[in-house]
């Protein structure tokens, strides 16, 4: 009788709710007082229409843009005052697909579910949605909600064994929680209490030993409940303690009491930090901060994972944080499910920070998840968003990477080999189509990729005509001019190839480098020195001393143009300050003439407010040893090949003008605080700027908007936002991902990543 009454009180509890919604709880939009008027009745008609029309508006918008994530919750929040029971259950549903869930949207979500569960196969619905709300957060809440609602199904087989699973595992998950662990801890106690009574034998009977033996087995399960609870340090202790000892019809054992103690002592640690936490405002980050590096002092594990995961709770959307909790766990732990299950929320939560990516990819193979899956994970990471070509470049190293572990290099072919062949091509032609699309620029202008792909080739393949052909693709795409792109080749070559070709590319070398030309010219003559015949050292040391006349003469005629641009600055420089002598002399001269004066002085600062000192005009390559283009040998391949030009030549004269009518964009720095970064527009995007500041105008004042073009005039896809206030730029943020012409908007901070290099969105 006692278990049937447990079981009826989650039923009872629904039926509450269910009184309450949708007429009576405000978030159902219903109305408790029937008044009975007719103007109320038409007020509530025209809202349920414009709530009608707001649901349509936001499916509209999500079918658009589906990681809306303050859509997502609009949506949710009006179906559910609306009593639109079907379509609520596929809205949940559609961004649970998207983004973990709150533990205030899982518990709307799961009472809801509750209500509506009669039936034992729906009952199994609950249980698989408890299951899911419980993997997002570790969240007390819910798991006690998922206990108490586990036994309204003890009368089912297996019903009891059933409810004390969910406590355990509620345990092992929070029941270290030092504020609402003990919460669950009673709960527990008070179901096996519960349990108890039913084993009790009538009153004025004998037991029989059978019901003597589960009386004891009962019996020793409270103590034991007790005992463990008495050893974790949880608040209110003392009340736990004091409740053990009215309880127990035995002494307390030394040993618990022992234990006891040491956690109070524990309690006394944790308690200012908890009180830290209490008393800060949302996210609370440093002070979960200072009270993980005390656990990790500590060196618990189930107590670290806790706190991390409190942390986590809070500060969802902080990708460092996911990224020293997922290093502990890779590191430490080792769990395959709880390590995998890490690294696909902070994914999730964090999709387009590409270090968690390569961390889940790495942690997959790890753990040995089959290829497939990991395949399907690194297509969802080049769908993820990133906001930055570079990104791009390093997520495809690390599935390359992935691939290349899988392949055995001993056989002549194979099926990995080949994988791993195709997804090289494939990585090269996803660089130069889809990201150098997005971002004006394919973020490896080294080819540090293809540079891999000949390495692969020509060590582990022994194919060094492909290592020879792929450099030959690198040298033709800008890198010729570069010293160490060369000694990246002849170190290739000399490991794995033969005298002849190294002999070639340092010829090659020598004619085409521009930076260092003394260092390829060195290397030349050593390896001469060592393995040339006479011809080879004379004919070496002809070519770098005719290079080195010709870099010499160079740098002689730069350094006197630098000389003579800096004496016609000085000059300039001269006469301005002469001018500004006589405009102030003038200016003393005309005092009587005071009209006269005022509108002199709008001439003159129209006149010489304009001029500026502006820098002197200096070729691409002056200066600094560096040999203008001009005056260096065309950019070659290994062969003497130039690069074929994607389309027809265009004429030096043409291109010059092209460039000359488009205005530069010129960034302020020191306005990167109230500036964000705008990017993924459209090309074809008809007057960008107006564009733009339409759609930024909600947040506040548009001091500037700065779209990029290109030589030609044609708008590169992104530009620059400057605000008037600071908290104008923060809300800006709030606008990523908004769907603009069919594409989703980037906003992110303006930070030059050169000065900033660890700066994280």
């Amino acid at each position: 009788a006692e278990l049937h009454k447990m079981a009826a009180a989650g039923a009872e509890a629904a039926a509450e709710e269910e009184k309450r919604l949708p007429e009576g709880d405000p978030e159902s939009g219903g109305d408790s007082d029937d008044e009975g008027d007719s103007d109320s009745s038409g007020d509530g008609e025209d809202e349920e229409k414009e709530n009608e029309a707001e649901i349509q508006r936001l499916e509209e918008q999500l079918s658009i843009n589906a990681f809306d994530y303050n859509c997502h919750l609009d949506l949710i929040k009006l179906l559910r005052q609306e009593g639109e029971l079907v379509k609520l259950r596929r809205a949940r549903q559609k961004m649970s697909e998207l983004f973990p869930l709150t533990e205030e949207i899982w518990l709307d979500w799961l009472k809801d579910e509750i209500k509506m569960a009669s039936e034992i196969y729906e009952r199994e619905k609950v249980y698989e949605l408890f299951e899911r709300a419980v993997k997002d957060y570790i969240c007390p809440e819910i798991w006690l909600e998922y206990a108490q609602y586990s036994i309204g199904g003890i009368g089912q087989e297996g019903g009891i064994e059933k409810v004390r699973s969910i406590f355990e595992r509620a345990l092992t998950a929070v029941g270290l929680h030092v504020t609402k662990g003990t919460a669950l801890w009673e709960a527990y106690r008070e179901f096996e209490n519960a349990i108890l009574e039913t084993a009790q034998p009538a009153p004025g009977s004998i037991p029989s030993p059978e019901q003597q033996q589960v009386l004891c087995s009962q019996l020793e399960k409270i103590h034991t409940l007790f005992r463990r609870q008495l050893g974790i340090p949880l608040l209110d202790m003392e009340a736990s303690y004091a409740e053990y000892e009215e309880w127990s019809e035995e002494p307390i054992p030394e040993t618990t009491i022992k234990s006891y103690k040491k956690a109070l002592q524990q309690l006394e640690k944790c308690k200012p930090y908890e009180e830290a936490l209490l008393g800060a405002e949302t996210p609370k980050l440093a002070e979960y901060q200072a009270y993980i590096d005390f656990e990790m002092k500590a060196g618990d594990p189930a107590r670290i994972q806790l706190i991390y995961e409190r942390a986590l709770a809070e500060n969802c959307l902080v990708p460092d944080l996911w990224a020293r909790y997922n290093q502990y766990l890779d590191r430490q732990l080792k769990v395959k499910e709880l390590v995998l299950s890490a690294h696909d929320r902070a994914v999730r939560n964090c999709p387009w920070t590409v270090g968690l990516w390569i961390r889940y990819l790495l942690a997959m193979e790890r753990h040995r998840v089959e290829h497939s899956i990991i395949s399907e994970m690194f297509e969802k990471a080049l769908n993820a968003g990133f906001i930055q070509a570079t990104d791009y470049v390093e997520i495809w190293q690390a599935y390359l990477d992935y691939l290349r572990r899988r392949v055995d290099f001993t056989q002549d072919s194979s099926k990995e080999l080949e994988e791993l062949r195709s997804a090289f091509a494939r990585a090269v032609e996803y660089l130069k189509q889809e990201v150098e699309e997005r971002f004006s620029e394919s973020g490896d202008p080294s080819c540090t990729i293809m540079q891999n792909w000949a390495r692969v080739e020509a060590r582990l393949c022994n194919n060094m005509q492909k290592a020879r052909e792929l450099w030959d693709n690198i040298m033709t795409k800008g890198n010729a001019k570069y010293a160490n792109m060369w000694l990246e080749y002849y170190n290739l070559e000399r490991a794995h190839g033969d005298t002849q070709h190294c002999r070639k590319a340092l010829h090659r070398a020598v004619q085409c480098t521009s930076d260092y030309p003394e260092h390829v010219c060195e290397v030349l003559l050593t390896l001469e020195r060592i393995e040339g015949t006479l011809e080879d050292w004379d004919a070496a040391v002809q070519k770098t001393e005719n290079r080195l006349a010709r870099v010499n003469e160079q740098r002689a005629k730069a350094a006197e143009k630098e000389a003579a641009l800096a004496k016609q600055e000085e000059e300039r420089a001269e006469q301005r300050k002469q001018a500004r002598a006589e405009k102030k002399a003038s200016k003393k001269a005309k005092k009587t003439r005071i009209g006269d004066k005022r509108k002199a002085d709008e001439d003159d600062e129209g006149e010489w407010g304009q001029e500026e000192e502006l820098p002197s005009k200096r070729h691409r390559g002056e200066g600094d040893g560096v040999l203008p283009e001009e005056d260096m040998e065309v950019e070659t391949g290994l062969f003497g090949r130039s690069e074929k030009p994607d389309g027809p030549a265009v004429p030096k004269e043409k291109a010059s003008t092209s460039r000359k009518d488009v205005p530069k964009v010129l960034h302020d720095s020191s306005k990167d605080k109230v500036t964000v970064f705008v990017s993924n527009l459209a090309y074809t995007m008809a007057e960008p700027e107006a564009k733009l500041r339409e759609l930024f105008g909600g947040c506040g004042e548009v001091v500037e908007v700065r779209a990029v073009f290109n030589n030609k005039g044609t708008f590169r896809g992104y530009g620059y936002v400057q605000f008037g206030q600071e908290e104008a730029a923060r809300q800006a943020l709030a606008l990523d991902r908004t769907a603009v012409e069919g594409r989703p908007m980037f906003v992110s901070p303006c930070v030059d990543k050169n000065k900033n290099p660890d700066f994280k969105v």
